[in-house]
């Protein structure tokens, strides 16, 4: 098969932006990312202090918990929209306000119903800031580093919620439950003051970005069709959430399945768990940069390395739920892992190539809704039901088989890659030049 040259892999956004003040931005949204992720989990670490003090159920700690959840899934695709219309920088900064200020408002909380409605508000912030962080990340960097910056952004969730949950319980043991969530926010609230003084839509948009996105425009007519116009961008889609279907279950039940079958204490196996989380997250970064060095002259390797990546963590996962409890399993465990979550890189980086670069954060809205449905939600819930009839053991035996669905989806995928893209750079002109590159702007 012949090469493929990288002019082949979407549109270069990045141009005439210093490398310098592209890592700035990656370090600062990162950042906030992370601020998202802890104000999200430290609720979590404070769970018994809130039902003690409160004599709360477990129905309705779950609610304070799921509120936030409930709330990114309905409001990422529209707000991400709005904030592709109106400006990135300006919406992820007020987004940050948003779920600080309501996270504070958690620490004043003086009732349960106080606490909810705080907590909805945080779900409210957070809904679309993955989805239009990660569209101003790619957007500074070379299109040859996509696969890079979308696992490691992505990452950030995974690392964001440990350091929620391990930061929260600290605080909340040394200084009580208020100061957990105090500390959370006030974090965010000086990075989301940072970011707009840093951050600028002119200097992430310099006139050689403007001109190259003008460039797409001219080509592009309705840019929100490409959301879903072409078969490899859904098949990213459909793959990235059957794959996360893997790790999520594995991060969400494997707690429970220390307990059980180890026999550890609470605190052991949420200390273990978290240290899979972290591989997990480790194995986002890892496994982008890879695709990215690999896939430099061949764009399609990515998609190529993603099917190795489901089929390779498939095969680990297996063979480590097939043995007996022991470090040899374990270690099996953690290296499925590090490999599960490698497709998050490639996913990122076809859906970035396969879309306009107008719609990046609707599309990252998209990736993340089908993510959610297909995998992170659906996973845990799936196996629990299953584990009720067949038991914790077998259930996670049969998890990892998911990993076979979703390679065959991204072969698919690959197969129409480049088609796909020659199409989408040939579209017809439909829209005036002008307020092409005017809705460009970040």
């Amino acid at each position: 098969m012949a090469a493929h040259p990288i002019s082949d892999d979407g549109i270069d956004t990045s141009l005439g932006i210093p490398r310098t003040y592209a890592w700035i931005v990656f370090a600062l949204t990162f950042g906030l990312l992370i601020s998202d992720y802890m104000s999200r989990q430290v609720l979590n670490a404070v769970f018994p202090l809130l039902k003690g003090e409160w004599a709360l159920t477990d129905s309705q700690l779950g609610l304070l918990s799921g509120i936030v959840a409930l709330m990114v899934g309905l409001l990422t695709f529209p707000l991400s929209l709005l904030a592709d219309r109106f400006g990135r920088v300006k919406s992820l900064t007020l987004m940050a306000v948003v779920w600080s200020l309501a996270t504070l408002g958690c620490a004043l909380a003086e009732n349960y119903q106080q606490m909810l409605i705080a907590r909805f508000l945080v779900g409210v912030g957070e809904a679309a800031y993955g989805s239009v962080g990660i569209a101003v990340v790619v957007s500074v960097f070379p299109r040859e580093m996509r696969a890079s910056l979308s696992g490691a952004f992505i990452s950030g969730g995974m690392f964001g919620s440990v350091l929620g949950m391990a930061a929260g319980g600290f605080m909340a043991q040394h200084f009580g439950w208020r100061w957990a969530f105090a500390g959370m926010a006030l974090f965010g609230l000086l990075l989301a003051m940072l970011y707009p003084l840093i951050v600028r839509g002119a200097r992430i948009a310099p006139p050689r970005a403007v001109a190259a996105a003008g460039k797409v425009a001219d080509k592009v007519s309705r840019p929100l069709r490409t959301l879903y116009s072409t078969r490899s961008v859904i098949g990213a889609y459909v793959g990235s959430g059957l794959q996360l279907f893997v790790g999520g279950t594995v991060v969400v039940w494997m707690p429970s399945y220390l307990n059980r079958f180890y026999g550890m204490t609470t605190e052991k196996a949420g200390a273990v768990a978290a240290i899979i989380v972290l591989c997990s997250g480790a194995g986002m970064i890892l496994c982008g940069m890879l695709c990215d060095r690999l896939g430099r002259n061949r764009p399609d390797r990515k998609i190529s390395l993603a099917i190795g990546y489901c089929l390779g963590s498939c095969a680990l996962l297996s063979l480590a739920f097939a043995l007996p409890s022991g470090m040899p399993q374990l270690v099996l465990i953690g290296l499925g892992m590090l490999i599960a979550a490698g497709t998050t890189g490639p996913a990122g980086a076809m859906v970035a190539n396969l879309t306009d670069s107008r719609v990046h954060g609707t599309a990252f809205a998209t990736l993340t809704l089908c993510n959610n449905l297909l995998g992170l939600a659906t996973g845990p819930l799936i196996t629990g039901k299953v584990s009720d009839l067949i038991g914790l053991q077998a259930a996670f035996q049969l998890v990892p088989l998911i990993s076979i669905a979703a390679a065959a989806v991204f072969f698919y995928a690959r197969r129409h890659y480049h088609n796909d893209l020659a199409r989408l750079n040939a579209q017809p002109v439909a829209e005036p030049a002008a307020a092409a590159v005017r809705e460009a702007r970040p």
